[in-house]
């Protein structure tokens, strides 16, 4: 069975299938890379306990950062946010995101108890 949550004419906020909660990608606003990752993770973290899930049950991260030269200060915050012992395989790279202020996207899949 697959569980859509929130969804609307584009997109679900989180789609369940099979024990694994795929969420849609989280953007956060600021100035800076630290104010933006902040609020993606805040939001990631909101997504998380809504399906069921934690941090403790990342299985992927995909990172979109709309400048490389952004890569250690995302890696500050996230450092910082994963728990230790439980990092996800993650993936990072270089795209034009939908608005021009934005710095970073972050899509996560998890684990949840069925």
């Amino acid at each position: 069975m697959i569980e859509r949550i929130e969804t609307s004419a584009r997109t679900s906020k989180i789609v369940k299938h099979r024990g694994v909660a795929y969420l849609c990608g989280q953007v956060g606003e600021g100035d800076t890379i630290q104010e933006q990752t902040v609020e993606c993770l805040r939001r990631v973290d909101a997504l998380l306990t809504q399906a069921g899930s934690s941090r403790e049950k990342m299985l992927r991260a995909t990172i979109w950062l709309a400048d490389m030269s952004d890569f250690a200060g995302l890696n500050e915050i996230w450092n910082d946010w994963v728990p230790e012992g439980f990092a996800p395989a993650r993936a990072c790279g270089e795209a034009k995101l939908a608005r021009a202020a934005l710095k970073v996207e972050i899509i996560v899949d998890a684990a949840y108890d069925e």
